[in-house]
């Protein structure tokens, strides 16, 4: 065997390392802690997408399953306006002296007592005679409190369900610790028992006027058939789920085992935090003057489709946009520059107080200080400090005094203006507090004890108190253009721009339908301003109004689409019409195509294409469905009947109208449309029995005879019973155009026509500008044979409405008469 030679070399031999054996333990721990990221990673993305089922819909679970979270909420809503907006009648919530108090008013003298631990009123009831009835519930708990009584509630009635409430007009005075009569506005005498304004009327019913506002989640559910009640609500009064929606999502996902909420539905409530609008709105449809559009209303909900606020009608606002009548916040608040700037209802009220966030003028210097004093000093109020024309509130918020003793204040946030009191007789805030009848020689008008008090007697031709407003007026408007003249000179003066024109619209001027155009035009303008001012231009009918009309159907106000839309009525022909507003029909607003569905209702098929055709049905679904809310009130089941008749459903549209009568009996309208459908339907017998007669069909000539015979019969049941409701109607309302009118046209028909004539003359005086009454007077003095008054009321309806054929061919009717010669007006 031979080896191999060593090799030579003079470096030492180093042997080879020994391999390093692996650290184990540390791989496995790195590689377990990757393991364990990528599960944990797995676990926490599986947690982030897995989310409630779409269908799960929340429900109503009540306060108590809020306060292990937000008891500091829940212990400053206690006490609250809101906590206490209603409740059970105990020791505990009645606040009147129920101790054998006596009550006197209009000669009746009530007795308010306590009977076996309850609480009760001897009063007079709905049939005039005096009973005892039983005080269930107490309303509210500052300035005011009321107090309701349930009627018709039947033995076998469900603990859970109310039946019909009526709110009683003797109410508590929480401060002055008395007892005083709740009068309706402007009625200052005794209540028949069977007028709607009774404290057992429809107008005092707790069920249609009160609940929906001052309890959670209301459902009325009123049974047509039955005329009876079966209302329920989750809770008594305006709890946490009021304002923030049903929280049963929202207390499952609180509860669950998650490192998140819902990736799809959040914390499960309404985020009412996202933007000023979404919580506006979830508080405007109970601080508004509105009317429903659809059921079903949620905080987080768009406001517009499920109401349609009021605008600032002649009959709630003045002319510049001050509050006249109660109307809750929302549309003078709308009107403010603090709203065009983001600002919302919990910048200055605290939400679970329910009461502003800081006291005095520390409410608006919070914000207002810029540099600090700015405000809160001489320098800007010209008062003393501390004085009462020191507070902010009294200048820019003055209040007025609703329900006898609930001063609300006004949210349009507007500065003074005595010289629109002087122009247009306005009210502002520095003639209202220098108000002082003794110094007026009015010390003993007892019927002046508020400003407004004065501002309606001045309107309604009282000299010496129209006299005593303007020396005031004139006296103020002095001095605030000595302290703010030039200022005030360099900004926008918006109310001062529109004001005049309303005003001159609402007394019939002519010459506002060029102002109207401007200011429904303008874009600088609040939307509700510009909205009252396009349902102004309605008493218009010229091409640049109508043009004005058709440009704000595009306009990206919801109000003002929808006041547009209703204006165009009458304007254009059927095809036009058809054209116009089917588009309108797929509005994503639902007030506003339920408005085109309104008047597209009557339209023929034929002129709308297929979707559109299926975009009315949907639309007149929505709208019908909103109707319903107020099924209890015959205006409900008119307005059906009249959208049925518009479809040539003559059947349904009766059932409607005798729905109408079934719940509100004692209601002036439905009978007179129902007479005038019966009308239709004898003319429809009579062809009937022309045709069979031409026939030689006896049987049916005999059937459709004694039809239109049965017919007649009761359409003049019908008008005998309407009438002697208008000439109710028209002696409580002699300033309700409309009330006159029908009047009128219902004396005509009964051949009482000197009273007829009163009637018709009255209703033009208060709206000059309707074509409607001018074209009844027209037609009244051309049937009366008095030609001249015939042409002179003709004559006015084409300078008022020149496009209209219709009208013209009258104008040219009465011109072709024997007793005059061709002309124009």
């Amino acid at each position: 065997m031979h080896k191999k030679p060593r090799a030579l070399s003079s470096a030492p031999v180093i042997p080879a390392p020994e391999p390093r054996r692996p650290a184990s333990r540390w791989r496995r721990v790195l590689l377990g802690a990757a393991v364990l990221s990528i599960v944990a990673g797995a676990l926490v993305s599986a947690d982030w997408w897995v989310c409630l089922p779409d269908d799960v819909q929340a429900t109503y679970v009540g306060r108590q399953s809020c306060i292990e979270c937000h008891r500091q909420e829940y212990e400053d809503w206690q006490g609250s306006h809101h906590d206490l907006a209603m409740d059970v009648a105990t020791p505990e919530t009645v606040l009147g002296d129920f101790n054998d108090a006596e009550f006197d008013q209009f000669g009746i003298h009530s007795r308010l007592f306590r009977r076996d631990g309850k609480y009760w009123v001897h009063t007079e009831g709905p049939d005039g005679a005096m009973a005892d009835f039983e005080v269930k519930w107490v309303f509210g708990v500052k300035p005011l409190q009321q107090y309701m009584v349930e009627f018709d509630r039947p033995p076998d009635m469900p603990a859970h369900e109310i039946a019909r409430v009526q709110v009683l007009r003797i109410c508590w005075d929480t401060e002055r610790k008395e007892w005083f009569y709740l009068h309706p506005p402007d009625v200052r005498e005794r209540l028949a028992p069977d007028d709607d304004l009774h404290w057992t009327g429809v107008a005092q019913r707790w069920n249609n006027m009160c609940a929906d506002c001052h309890s959670t989640n209301l459902q009325k559910n009123f049974d047509v058939a039955t005329n009876t009640y079966h209302t329920t609500f989750s809770e008594i009064d305006v709890s946490c789920e009021a304002c923030h929606g049903p929280a049963s999502v929202h207390v499952e996902l609180a509860n669950r085992k998650s490192l998140f909420w819902d990736r799809k539905r959040g914390y499960g409530l309404a985020r009412l935090k996202d933007d000023a609008q979404t919580l506006i709105e979830s508080c405007a449809p109970c601080h508004s003057r509105r009317s429903h559009v659809y059921p079903g209303f949620l905080p987080g909900d768009s406001y517009h489709d499920h109401f349609n606020s009021e605008l600032l009608l002649r009959t709630t606002y003045h002319a510049d946009g001050q509050i006249l009548d109660e109307v809750y916040e929302y549309a003078s608040f709308i009107q403010s520059k603090m709203y065009h700037q983001g600002i919302r209802c919990t910048d200055c009220h605290d939400p679970h107080k329910a009461r502003p966030k800081h006291e005095g003028n520390a409410l608006c210097t919070s914000c207002h200080q810029h540099p600090a004093g700015k405000y809160d000093s001489p320098a800007h109020h010209f008062h003393q400090p501390d004085s009462t024309g020191a507070a902010c509130v009294e200048c820019h918020m003055p209040q007025t005094t609703y329900m006898e003793v609930h001063a609300r204040r006004d949210h349009s946030l507007r500065n003074p203006r005595p010289d629109l009191s002087i122009q247009l007789g306005t009210p502002n805030a520095c003639t209202r507090c220098h108000l002082d009848k003794e110094k007026a020689g009015l010390q003993d008008r007892d019927d002046l004890r508020q400003y407004l008090d004065w501002i309606l007697a001045a309107r309604n031709g009282d000299e010496p108190v129209r006299a005593a407003l303007t020396e005031l007026d004139q006296e103020m408007n002095k001095a605030y253009q000595e302290w703010y003249g030039k200022q005030h000179q360099q900004e926008r003066r918006f109310d001062k721009y529109f004001a005049p024109i309303l005003d001159a619209a609402r007394r019939g001027d002519p010459e506002a339908e060029k102002g109207l155009v401007r200011v429904a035009g303008d874009a600088r303008l609040p939307a509700v301003v510009r909205a009252t001012a396009l349902l102004e231009l309605g008493q218009f009918d010229s091409r640049q109004s109508t043009g004005t009309i058709l440009e704000l159907l595009a306009d990206p106000h919801p109000e003002i689409r929808t006041t547009a839309i209703g204006n165009l009525q009458g304007r254009l022909d059927e095809q036009r019409l058809a054209q116009t507003l089917a588009p309108l029909l797929g509005d994503p607003t639902r007030v506003v195509r339920n408005e085109a569905a309104r008047i597209l209702s009557g339209v023929p098929d034929g002129l709308l294409r297929g979707a559109q055709r299926q975009q009315l049905r949907g639309a007149l679904a929505e709208f019908e469905g909103g109707l319903m809310i107020n099924n209890d009130r015959a205006g409900a089941h008119v307005m059906r009947a009249i959208l049925a008749e518009g479809q040539g459903q003559d059947e349904r549209a009766i059932r409607a109208y005798q729905d109408a009568l079934h719940v509100e009996p004692g209601t002036s309208g439905p009978r007179t449309n129902l007479a005038a459908l019966y009308d239709r339907l004898i003319e429809m017998q009579q062809r009937r029995a022309e045709q069979a007669a031409a026939r030689g069909d006896a049987a049916t000539v005999d059937q459709a005879t004694a039809e239109a015979t049965r017919l007649r019969q009761e359409a003049a049941r019908l008008r005998n019973q309407e009438l002697e409701l208008f000439a109710r109607d028209a002696r409580l309302a002699p300033e309700a155009a409309f009330v006159q009118y029908r009047y009128g046209m219902l004396l005509y028909l009964h051949r009482r026509f000197d009273e007829a004539e009163q009637a018709l003359r009255k209703a033009a005086d208060v709206e000059p500008n309707n074509p409607q009454f001018l074209l009844g007077l027209t037609l009244f003095y051309k049937e009366r044979n008095q030609p001249e008054l015939a042409l002179r009321f003709a004559e006015q309806l084409v300078r008022l409405r020149p496009q209209d054929r219709m009208y013209r061919q009258v104008w040219e009717e009465i011109r072709a008469l024997p007793e005059f010669r061709s002309g124009s007006p």
